[in-house]
C-alpha cells in the first residue's frame, strides 16, 4: 500500500481548532454519527451499507463440505475481505493492506468468536456433511470508518441470508431448491456491530471519524456491542493513553449508538421482507 500523503498543516489545525470549539468539518457534533442507509440487492445475503459517503458491500454464500474430525458437528464461517483501488487510489488490487487485515481479524473477534452464528445449526449430517458460509466484504467507496461500516453490512447479510431447506433420508442428503420448498433463516444468537471513536491530545474523542480525522488522530478506540449491552470486543490503537472511566464514557455512548443501528437494521429487514416474497407458492 502506497504511503498516504500527510495533510497540509493549514488544514490539520483548521481541523484540530474546529474540534476545540465542539465542530467538525460535515457540521456533526462531536458524538454524531453520519447518517446510515441499508440496502438488500437482489439475493438473499446480500447486504449495502452506506454510512456517510463510506460505501461497503457483504454477500453470503454457503456449500456444503465435510465438517473437521474433532468438531463433526459444526458448520462453518469464512470471512474475507477485499479492498480495492475502487475504494481509494491508496490501495492497490491484489494486494493485502493493513486496514484489510486489521478489519478481518477484528470482524473475526466479533462475530465468529462471539458465536454470533450458531454454527451447530449448519450441521446436516454429522461427522459428514455440514453448511460453509462464506463473508464476503467489497469496500466499495472510502471514506473514512471502514469498520463499522463492515460491522453493520456483515450482520446485515447474515440475518438477511436464507439457506436452502435440506432434508436426510438415512445417508442420503437432498438439497430443494428455492422453488420447492422456502430456504431458511440462519440461527443467528445476538447482532454485534462496531461503533469507533478517534482521539486527540487535550480534546474529548469524535464518533465514526471520517478519513481526514482518522489520518489526522492520535489513537482510535473501536467496541463491538449487542443490544443486550455486551461488550464483546475493545480495540485499541495509536498511543493515546485512556483512563478507565474515560473508556465507561464512550461505552455508554456506544451502547446507545449499537442501538441505534440495529433498530436502523430491523427496520430495512421488516421493508425487504415486506416486499421479497421467499416462500413457495
Amino acid at each position: 500500500m502506497p504511503r498516504e500523503i500527510e495533510p497540509p498543516t493549514i488544514q490539520r489545525d483548521f481541523l484540530l481548532a474546529a474540534l476545540a470549539e465542539g465542530k467538525r468539518l460535515d457540521g456533526r457534533l462531536p458524538l454524531e454519527m453520519r447518517q446510515v442507509r441499508i440496502e438488500f440487492r437482489g439475493e438473499l445475503g446480500s447486504c449495502e451499507v452506506h454510512l456517510g459517503d463510506t460505501v461497503v458491500l457483504a454477500q453470503i454464500t454457503a456449500t456444503i463440505v465435510k465438517p473437521r474430525d474433532d468438531r463433526p458437528y459444526e458448520g462453518f464461517l469464512l470471512i474475507n475481505s477485499e479492498i480495492s483501488p475502487m475504494a481509494s487510489s491508496l490501495y492497490e488490487a491484489g494486494r493485502s493492506s493493513e486496514d484489510e487485515v486489521m478489519i478481518t481479524r477484528l470482524l473475526e473477534k466479533s462475530i465468529r468468536r462471539t458465536e454470533a452464528v450458531d454454527r451447530e445449526a449448519l450441521c446436516i449430517l454429522a461427522g459428514e456433511k455440514v453448511w460453509q458460509l462464506r463473508l464476503s466484504l467489497h469496500f466499495l467507496a472510502d471514506e473514512g470508518n471502514l469498520l463499522d461500516a463492515a460491522a453493520l453490512a456483515a450482520m446485515g447479510a447474515l440475518r438477511h441470508f436464507r439457506k436452502p431447506e435440506v432434508e436426510v433420508l438415512g445417508d442420503e442428503v437432498i438439497v430443494h431448491s428455492p422453488d420447492e420448498r422456502a430456504p431458511v433463516l440462519l440461527a443467528i444468537h445476538h447482532t454485534p456491530l462496531c461503533v469507533s471513536f478517534a482521539y486527540y491530545p487535550d480534546l474529548p474523542p469524535i464518533l465514526d471519524p471520517t478519513h481526514l480525522e482518522s489520518v489526522l488522530a492520535t489513537g482510535t478506540l473501536s467496541l463491538t456491542l449487542n443490544a443486550q449491552r455486551e461488550l464483546c470486543v475493545l480495540s485499541k490503537a495509536g498511543g493515546t493513553p485512556l483512563a478507565a472511566d474515560e473508556i465507561m464514557g464512550v461505552v455508554r455512548v456506544a451502547v446507545d449508538r449499537v442501538r441505534d443501528l440495529i433498530r436502523t437494521l430491523e427496520e430495512a429487514l421488516e421493508r425487504d421482507r415486506a416486499e421479497r416474497v421467499v416462500e413457495v407458492r
